[in-house]
């Protein structure tokens, strides 16, 4: 099915929705307002459902407008730069490759990646967010992004998964623990102690306690944290120890914390790249999602602090 709309309905839209105004979005695209207000009708009824809620005084996006905003703020954006991409005579083509990854694996992956590209694509734009698991899959799934970095898990059939890494689960702890002095450690060896997590609703702790279960063991924990970030600055403050994936404890000889490998069983996480199935993408987006695969399809780990 084809839907009929302008670019400048998009515009239109996009507009009111920012500055929350017929008038000023009118104004800014010298545009009357009963023109605007058709463009508007116009791709409602393309669209086949109501995009704003208008009052006299508030201009507001309905929750199918809502879904809407990223996907055509990403479009226009991704237009506006070939168009000036053409433009450049006598340089290399411009471009946005808009990404979603996990903040460790974002921290972890991308840097080398992005500078080794940018010195083949210099006038190559980035923007990454950086998502926990599940937000970062939907923005995937609504095309806010063209692919993104990800703990495989979904079972969305609309989505593809490369597998890039696997990331063990490791104890992170002071190195004046009375654990820190083994080299390897079991998940019953941390029962003792006070243990530091992750909330049940985070995809780590999700895949953390369904692989525990599947061996009759359990986590029990002290302290409960939304962020791996929060977990580990417990855990440097003696608060306890926390299990966390090894890509997101700190890399080289940290002044405090130490990390140890768990095992019976050891549990990774596999990193990978999401995509919608079918989706093309951008050349730019083509180009380094192959670059960031060639660099860190099967790569190890990093290597633990000790």
């Amino acid at each position: 099915m084809n839907i009929n709309c302008e670019i400048l309905d998009l515009r239109a839209f996009l507009l009111v929705v920012e500055l929350a105004s017929f008038h000023r979005a009118a104004e800014s695209l010298n545009l009357s307002q009963p023109a605007l207000s058709r463009r508007i009708q116009k791709l409602e009824g393309s669209i086949g459902a109501p995009l704003l809620e208008r009052t006299t005084r508030h201009v507001a996006p309905t929750a199918v407008g809502g879904e809407l905003v990223p996907l055509v703020r990403r479009m226009l954006e991704e237009f506006d730069g070939s168009l000036f991409a053409f433009r450049e005579l006598g340089e290399r083509r411009g471009g946005l490759v808009t990404i979603a990854c996990l903040p460790t694996a974002a921290y972890y992956f991308l840097p080398s990646v992005i500078r080794q590209f940018d010195a083949q694509y210099p006038n190559i734009r980035f923007r990454i967010l950086d998502l926990p698991a599940t937000d970062g899959l939907q923005a995937v799934a609504r095309g806010e992004v063209e692919f993104g970095v990800n703990i495989m898990g979904s079972s969305d059939p609309d989505l593809t998964f490369d597998r890039l890494i696997e990331d063990p689960f490791v104890l992170a702890a002071r190195k004046e623990h009375p654990l820190a002095s083994r080299d390897v450690l079991t998940w019953q060896d941390l029962v003792p102690y006070q243990l530091i997590t992750v909330h049940r609703s985070s995809a780590n702790r999700i895949l953390l306690d369904a692989s525990l279960t599947k061996s009759n063991l359990a986590l029990r924990w002290s302290y409960e944290v939304t962020h791996l970030s929060t977990s580990l600055g417990l855990v440097e403050a003696g608060l306890g120890i926390s299990v966390l994936p090894r890509m997101a404890t700190p890399q080289g000889d940290h002044p405090f914390l130490v990390t140890r490998p768990i095992r019976d069983p050891e549990i990774s996480r596999t990193i990978g790249v999401v995509r919608r199935r079918g989706a093309s993408l951008s050349p730019p987006a083509e180009r380094f999602m192959r670059m960031l695969i060639e660099t860190w399809g099967d790569a190890s780990t990093p290597r633990m602090a000790t």
